[in-house]
């Protein structure tokens, strides 16, 4: 299989949106019609954008919590849909405010345990994120 081209390259961020605690605690997953997926909040840089903008700014609009950044939780890179290599960096996030309302890229926001919610994640690397913050 042929290399993907890196002049190509998508890079994106998001987060692991958290809440409660211990035994408790939670995390935030999205529902995208488009795809028919369950997955973590993300989406492409802006242009000028760090990644760290771009992970605040697209947790908000996909959920509508304002957050604050924790420990970064590495990055997945893969292929996209189009045939483009992409990279995602992921950081935990605290909600500092907001609420969920569905929107046209998020029809519905689900807490689940922490622990449960690799079994409901669509996508591997997704699943990988989740571990990275259990581990």
């Amino acid at each position: 299989m042929a290399e993907p081209d890196r002049s190509r390259l998508v890079r994106a961020a998001g987060g692991l949106v958290l809440r409660g605690g211990g035994e408790a605690e939670e995390i935030a997953i999205v529902h995208r019609p488009k795809y028919s997926d369950w997955s973590l909040p993300k989406g492409k840089l802006d242009p000028g954008e760090t990644e760290e903008q771009a992970a605040l700014r697209e947790v908000e609009e996909e959920t509508g919590f304002r957050c604050r950044l924790g420990r970064p939780l590495g990055v997945v890179e893969y292929v996209d849909p189009k045939g483009r290599p992409k990279t995602v960096h992921y950081w935990e996030m605290a909600v500092e405010g907001g609420a969920f309302a569905p929107n046209r890229e998020v029809d519905e926001l689900r807490w689940v345990p922490v622990a449960a919610a690799a079994d409901l994640l669509t996508h591997e690397r997704d699943r990988e994120i989740v571990r990275r913050l259990l581990a």
